[in-house]
């Protein structure tokens, strides 16, 4: 990972933790947000680390696997860093299904944390 910029090597542990953290106790999440971030999930919002986690605390489903095919990072303007992450979940019994996601990481008090996160099924309603 040494060859790799600084952003990389900060967004793929980034995506690392948070999946391993979702996977095994989602309710630990609170940990990587603050009050003043900001969640999409499906086109609805939350706003605030309590927010947040009862939302991802209260998703339908007793068991989840997360599978990453891809993640690009950017350094912004702003000394952020955007992450982009697709991949695959099975949760429970459900099949398989496509998902993207995308965090705005920020280093605050010597720690990165999440300040906005948006979450998207790979689902096409044509319909």
């Amino acid at each position: 990972m040494g060859d790799k910029p600084i952003w990389e090597q900060i967004g793929s542990s980034f995506v690392q933790h948070y999946y391993q953290l979702f996977d095994a106790d989602r309710t630990q999440l609170g940990a990587i947000y603050i009050d003043a971030s900001c969640l999409t999930w499906e086109g609805q919002h939350y706003l605030g680390k309590a927010a947040i986690v009862e939302k991802l605390s209260s998703l339908p489903f007793q068991k989840i696997a997360h599978s990453i095919t891809a993640q690009d990072h950017q350094p912004t303007p702003d000394s952020c860093i955007l992450s982009m992450v697709v991949g695959q979940l099975k949760a429970d019994d459900d099949p398989i299904m496509g998902f993207h996601q995308s965090f705005i990481l920020k280093k605050m008090n010597d720690a990165w944390v999440c300040t906005n996160d948006t979450f998207r099924l790979a689902i096409h309603n044509f319909g």
